[in-house]
């Protein structure tokens, strides 16, 4: 379980990553939505393990996106650097967040039978 002071440097840390994709990169390759979904600090703060969900009009842009974020990864640490007031700045590792694609397409899932389910008990009805 992590310790309060991880909790605290991890939202720094979240912050700073979301504020650099947002407003400090200007790669033409990042497009679409990124968000930071979650940040796990190491107990000795030194690194820190940050997920991106990444969501493009197709899998070929979002992969680029991804690919550009990585390239970019040194210029969001310079970010977290100048965020984070402590003795030793985490070095950030950039991880593809795949969890809210999957919450999505089975939110799709759970919709789609529900409504074939409704339609089923439509024309059970009509008999």
């Amino acid at each position: 379980m992590p310790t309060r002071r991880q909790e605290k440097i991890a939202q720094v840390v979240k912050q700073a990553v979301s504020h650099a994709i947002q407003h400090d990169l200007n790669d033409p390759r990042i497009e679409g939505l990124v968000s930071v979904t979650v940040v796990e600090m190491a107990a000795d703060l030194r690194s820190a393990e940050v997920y991106l969900s990444v969501l493009g009009r197709s899998p070929g842009a979002e992969n680029a996106t991804y690919a550009a974020l990585q390239g970019a990864r040194r210029r969001i640490q310079g970010v977290v650097a100048r965020a984070v007031n402590s003795k030793f700045c985490p070095v950030i590792q950039l991880h593809k967040d795949e969890k809210f694609k999957k919450t999505l397409e089975t939110m799709n899932l759970i919709d789609q039978a529900a409504s074939e389910y409704k339609d089923n008990e439509l024309l059970d009805e009509e008999e």
